[in-house]
């Protein structure tokens, strides 16, 4: 028996539903699946919780219905969990037989290989910004790596990250290169993000994420403002923002609309070579940031952090690191990244 992949099993759900073949399409869901048409436009919203509120919610849509239909148009897996899907939905009024034809976007989160969770948006970008920040605030560790780090191919390393723990990627590529170049350089990271369930960040190029398939950009304190890069890139995207002092740190948290950034990054907690001429934050920045941010803002650790100091940035009260040298240059690059996400991990159980 071939064994579907999530987007497989979200496009035969829809199938299924349209052609009011309920019994396979909850054969894809969990018994507890929860279906939240909250922000439909159309006569019958609100939240179904399991099977026997799904069937009767199916019973009223489908009361005035002569016939339906629901066409995929596109599809995007973002991390582990999430799926996001446009679909094309076609109904025929049973009295009016007037036809009417709308699209939306899907948010699925997957439990497995079972549907836990669908939320319709009436956009594909609005469903995808929503997987994508979800997503986000997960994420423990991240890794940043150049194009081609230590001058070879970066997808067995990328790969072995993710295998290890890693949830986010970025390519930080700082040498010249044209946009073809850079282009053509982020294809595995954005291969291995989507291949293996990460996020995939660009640095500094608002402009070439759309080309690059990322699912965000990062942007410094000297690079575009975090709402024009918010514009160049398009609402549907993750922009992330370097904080270098409590100032920078307290501005960004409190800033709003499209000047606040999806991730925060404090640092760099220790002198690297990877921020020349960056002078060290120190732990208090950690623990400053640690104090402020006490809602659900995804905020990393950053700067010469390893597995000899991680305990260090734990205990300081950081529960997410972005690291570099520790995963790029381990011998064993899994290992060196199930070790650091160990640590973080128990500071988030904590």
């Amino acid at each position: 028996m071939m064994v579907m992949t999530k987007a497989q099993t979200l496009e035969r759900f829809f199938q299924a539903f349209g052609g009011n073949d309920l019994d396979t399409a909850l054969s894809l869901t969990t018994p507890e699946v929860t279906l939240d048409r909250s922000n439909s436009k159309g006569p019958i919203r609100g939240i179904a919780r399991g099977h026997d509120e799904i069937r009767a919610a199916s019973a009223e849509l489908r009361g005035p219905i002569e016939g339906m239909t629901w066409e995929p148009k596109r599809i995007r897996l973002v991390g582990a969990d999430f799926v996001v899907i446009e679909t094309e939905v076609s109904i025929k009024g049973r009295c009016s037989e007037i036809n009417v034809v709308a699209r939306g976007g899907w948010l699925a989160r997957f439990e497995g290989a079972l549907i836990a969770e669908g939320i319709l948006h009436q956009d594909f970008g609005d469903a995808l910004l929503e997987a994508r920040r979800r997503t986000l605030s997960t994420s423990r560790l991240y890794f940043v790596c150049e194009a081609q780090p230590n001058g070879r191919d970066p997808e067995p390393l990328l790969e072995s990250a993710i295998r290890g723990g890693v949830d986010v990627i970025q390519m930080r590529e700082k040498a010249p290169r044209c946009a073809e170049e850079l282009i053509a350089f982020a294809e595995p990271f954005a291969r291995a993000a989507r291949d293996h369930g990460a996020l995939f960040f660009l640095n500094d190029r608002p402009d070439l994420v759309a080309a690059c398939d990322a699912d965000g950009v990062h942007v410094g304190q000297d690079d575009d403002p975090v709402a024009e890069a918010r514009a160049a890139t398009g609402p549907a995207t993750l922009v992330g923002l370097s904080t270098h002092s409590p100032a920078q740190f307290d501005a960004a948290l409190t800033a709003t609309g499209d000047s606040r950034a999806d991730q925060l990054s404090a640092g760099p907690v220790w002198k690297t070579p990877t921020k020349q001429g960056r002078p060290a934050a120190g732990l208090e920045l950690i623990r400053h940031a640690a104090t402020k941010a006490t809602g659900d803002e995804p905020w990393f650790a950053i700067g010469g952090i390893d597995a000899a100091n991680i305990g260090e940035v734990v205990g300081a009260g950081a529960t997410r690191a972005v690291v570099v040298r520790a995963i790029r240059d381990a011998p064993d690059p899994e290992a060196a990244a199930r070790e650091l996400r160990a640590a973080l991990d128990s500071s988030a159980s904590i």
